[in-house]
């Protein structure tokens, strides 16, 4: 074989070697997949006001970690995303997901986030005893690995009074919580539909 044949096979086969190594190399430090998130369409339809996603953001927003009922197990988290909506009165509401590195991992906080959930009542009464909160266990929803949804009332002693519906889920190694809210009680809730939306979140992780 001529030299500068030589020479050309061999620097062919020096970059595809490089090549190679690169993409063999690149899982290792690679960005973490996202999961998929909810669209402002998969919302509980509301009456007079469309939905509006905010974009897919990583880390949890400061409310989070101040939540009493959400932010002992999601606030400060490792590969945690989120996603707001909103709609143009007084409802909006957020989607929360974390990759976990283990199935095991998962399962732990997917009933850490259902421990705190129904405990939160207890914790929203004592750090201000002007608010009485009660909260409903509505049920399982069966999808993937499972998922939950919880009501969620509050009324301050000036008669202000908030519903939430906060819904926890599981595919493998990834949890995702949803919390829809408004001004109302439990009778303003639309837990049927907010039910088929948490079916949407949890197929939507993979």
């Amino acid at each position: 074989m001529p030299k500068h044949t030589r020479a050309a096979a061999l620097t062919a086969l020096a970059t595809a070697g490089l090549t190679l190594a690169t993409v063999l190399a690149a899982p290792a430090g690679a960005a973490p997949r996202v999961p998929g998130f909810l669209a402002a369409k998969d919302l509980p339809p509301h009456p007079s006001s469309p939905w509006t996603a905010g974009r897919v953001t990583a880390g949890v927003p400061e409310e989070v970690e101040l939540d009493r009922c959400l932010g002992m197990a999601l606030g400060g988290g490792r590969d945690t995303w989120y996603r707001d909506f909103r709609t143009d009165l007084d409802t909006s509401a957020r989607q929360v997901t974390v990759e976990l590195p283990s199935v095991s991992a998962a399962k732990g906080r997917f009933s850490r986030l259902n421990r705190d959930i129904r405990s939160c009542p207890v914790r929203i009464e004592r750090a201000d005893p002007e608010i009485e909160a009660r909260l409903k266990d509505y049920g399982k929803v069966n999808v993937e690995e499972g998922a939950r949804v919880y009501g969620l009332h509050t009324e301050t002693s000036w008669g202000a009074t908030d519903i939430r519906l906060i819904s926890v889920g599981r595919d493998g190694r990834t949890v995702t919580v949803v919390d829809w809210g408004q001004l109302g009680d439990f009778g303003d809730a639309p837990v049927k539909a907010f039910k088929k939306t948490t079916a949407k979140a949890v197929n939507k992780l993979h």
